[in-house]
């Protein structure tokens, strides 16, 4: 029988049976493998969420501050005044994790590599580190009723207040010989020890900036894999190319942040061990110096390791100042009037002397171009004299300065209506009830007419004891009695005010002084203060008192910094311009342009007149100038405390040239120059003559110079002098008023 073969509808029913398994096979797979993704995503959303949560938690950005180059500071010729010198530096970052015995490890290695001055290390440093290597002992030397005392004498202290005292308990128990003990290479540790303890986690902390020798600072280098927190850098420090004082100082890095300040500063972003200005023009422009730190975030996992480290801000070096000193000029006058002081020193009768000081400033601008103080020290162990650059005295300090005010006596007098241009009245002896005769240099005992622009050729004292009566509303006569309303005495010191007599000039420098004001209200002091014998005044204030008269009735806010600056470029021409800083004028005397140029044309008459009292040191000065001299008989309350009471006599010199369109004013002042009078001692008036005649020498020197390149951009020059004082190095110390 034959077989019957399958139809063709047979088999494709066959295959299509076959294909639907597959299918149903492939889809199951997948069922099975997105139900597995789904588990698995669900387990690690639901059940492990917020464990992963907390993980990511654990994870910080912590921002660094790492230190940039100080601003440096130029003269107003572009000379460099303060720089930065490059050094090498070691410093030590912390872990949060970081254990103290970590810690030590890493000193000890590190004693080892570098030479660590134990200078710094404290009583209290080596107490604790006695503990910190004896602890079991330390703690053993007080006994359980003991510490069961402390607890007892106080039931609400706190285990932070018990700690404290039972810490003071203990160190009572290390004696000297222990600390002795511990020998210098243990020292070593423990002065590096303390250095990298004293920083905050992951702050980086300088161990060592100064001094750091190459080999030194090749041999931590080589081994920072083994020294964990341990780096080596560059580090910067400040370097004087002056001796000028009010530069400043900046604190060093083994110093840093002033306590005063600490929290100050800390509240800034500054790191303990920064440095910062300390004083004059380094601390008042603190923040324009200091620059932008470089800021860097170190991510941390959970044990307070850093796991990436991105920097978000390269950081920015300190804005440069530009001052309008200019340091030839400085130079100048430091010599000249260094050279008078000893030449007064050396007179008979010059016990007291011991300073002297000059400004000169434009009367328009309020710019300082000279700034010079310099005082006489004795050394406490040779005994031998030595001179220190006392240039902030021109600010901080303040004395009598004889007849130098009575332009700014006679424009009073003007203003509160008691004489008028041209007014005469008689020179004679003062001859008031109960005190002695007072009287002008030049008319010992007869009546001569005069005017007010011959009373300022003349010095006539007489001229303004005789304003002085008429605001205190009395008119002399011979024997009078002069008691007066103490109000008289507020009306001339809110005049001489107007002129900068008594008060701030608003300088730019810290700790400026406005002066003393005499402590009586005599009738007769009222007369002194007229003719500067009274009430004390800044070097300052005589140079803007100057310049308000020099330059038509303004009173100019005196400044040394000129211009702000971006940091140079290329190291060879300043920086983009930023600012300049702009004239100020803090207020206008109460005269007329006519009364203010009959007070000029009198000090003009001071250098030139027949019978002017600075004729023999400007009658053939080849420029125009006017000005003022002074003489003060004075008291003594200077640093000789066994002297106080003395009478002395100081003297000094004001001055502006030209006289039409003046460009520069000045001001002499050389207190206590002798204790017995001499009309031959000149030097106020030879000091101001040399050093005009420097300026338009220079001046005229200078118009030949082009300090720009191409045109446009002004070249740093090298520094005027060949100083170069290191900002560790001990400054000069001047002792105090």
């Amino acid at each position: 029988m034959r077989k019957q073969q399958p139809t063709k509808r047979a088999a494709k029913t066959k295959q299509r049976s076959n294909l639907t398994f597959r299918m149903n096979v492939l889809f199951f797979a997948i069922f099975l493998i997105f139900s597995a993704l789904i588990f698995r995503l669900g387990y690690l959303q639901i059940v492990k969420g917020e464990d992963y949560v907390r993980e990511l938690e654990r994870t910080e950005e912590i921002a660094v501050n790492t230190s940039v180059a100080r601003g440096r500071i130029y003269d107003s010729m572009g000379r460099i005044l303060v720089d930065n010198q490059p050094e090498n530096a070691i410093t030590y970052t912390k872990m949060p994790s970081t254990k103290q015995a970590e810690m030590l490890d890493v000193a000890g290695k590190l004693a080892v590599l570098i030479d660590m001055p134990i200078d710094r290390v404290t009583y209290r440093d080596k107490q604790d580190f006695w503990i910190l290597q004896n602890k079991e002992e330390a703690y053993s030397r007080v006994s359980k009723e003991e510490q069961d005392a402390i607890r007892a004498s106080d039931e609400e202290m706190t285990e932070s207040q018990f700690n404290g005292k039972l810490d003071a308990l203990v160190r009572e128990r290390i004696t000297e010989q222990e600390l002795n003990a511990i020998p210098n290479e243990q020292l070593e540790i423990l002065a590096i020890y303390r250095e990298m303890s004293s920083g905050y986690a992951l702050s980086p902390q300088i161990i060592k900036s100064e001094n750091v020798t190459d080999e030194e600072f090749a041999r931590v280098s080589e081994r920072l894999t083994e020294l964990t927190g341990v780096n080596t850098t560059t580090d910067w420090k400040r370097v004087k190319l002056s001796s000028l004082a009010i530069l400043g100082r900046t604190s060093v890095p083994s110093k840093g942040v002033p306590k005063s300040k600490l929290y100050y500063y800390l509240a800034r972003d500054y790191s303990r061990n920064d440095r910062v200005g300390e004083s004059y023009i380094e601390a008042q422009y603190e923040e324009l110096l200091q620059g932008q730190k470089a800021v860097v975030k170190n991510i941390t996992n959970k044990a307070g390791q850093i796991v990436d480290t991105v920097t978000t801000f390269e950081g920015e070096p300190g804005k440069e100042l530009v001052l309008s000193i200019d340091s030839e000029l400085n130079e100048a006058a430091d010599q000249i009037l260094e050279k008078h002081l000893l030449q007064l020193k050396s007179y008979r009768a010059s016990s007291l002397l011991d300073r002297a000081f000059y400004v000169m400033m434009n009367p328009n601008t309020g710019e300082i171009l000279s700034m010079v103080g310099k005082k006489i020290e004795v050394d406490e162990e040779t005994g031998e004299r030595y001179i220190v650059d006392y240039s902030y005295g021109t600010f901080t300090t303040s004395y009598e300065v004889g007849s130098t005010v009575k332009g700014a006596t006679i424009l009073a007098g003007y203003a509160e209506d008691v004489i008028s241009p041209g007014t005469r009245m008689i020179d004679e002896p003062i001859y008031l009830a109960g005190t002695p005769v007072k009287r002008s240099l030049f008319n010992q005992g007869g009546r001569v007419s005069i005017d007010d622009v011959t009373a300022l050729e003349r010095s006539s004292n007489v001229y303004m004891f005789k304003i002085a009566m008429a605001m205190a509303g009395r008119t002399y006569y011979r024997g009078m009695g002069f008691s007066i309303d103490p109000v008289a005495f507020q009306v001339l010191r809110n005049q001489y005010a107007k002129f900068g007599l008594g008060v701030r000039t608003g300088i730019d420098l810290p700790n400026e002084a406005s002066g003393v004001i005499g402590p009586t209200r005599e009738g007769g002091k009222l007369l002194d203060l007229a003719i500067g014998q009274f009430d004390t005044y800044s070097p300052m204030q005589l140079a803007q008192y100057i310049s308000t008269i020099a330059n038509g009735g303004y009173r100019v806010k005196p400044h040394v910094v000129k211009e702000i600056r971006e940091p140079s470029p290329d190291g060879e021409t300043l920086g983009p311009l930023i600012s300049e800083v702009e004239t100020q004028v803090l207020n206008r005397i109460d005269n007329t342009e006519a009364e203010v140029n009959r007070v000029k044309e009198g000090m003009r008459r001071v250098y030139q007149g027949s019978q002017g009292s600075a004729r023999r040191a400007f009658a053939d000065a080849p420029y125009e100038a006017g000005g003022k001299t002074g003489t003060a008989e004075v008291v003594y309350f200077g640093p000789k405390r066994d002297a106080w009471a003395t009478s002395a006599i100081s003297i000094a010199h004001v001055g502006f040239s030209p006289v039409e369109n003046p460009e520069v004013a000045y001001a002499v002042l050389i207190p206590w120059a002798t204790t017995v009078y001499n009309p031959s001692m000149t030097n106020a008036s030879d000091i101001a003559r040399e050093i005009l005649d420097k300026y338009y020498e220079i001046k005229e020197k200078n118009m030949q110079i082009d300090p720009t390149i191409d045109g446009a951009q002004q070249k740093i020059l090298p520094a005027y002098s060949e100083e170069k004082i290191q900002e560790e190095e001990q400054e000069q110390t001047v002792t105090s008023e």
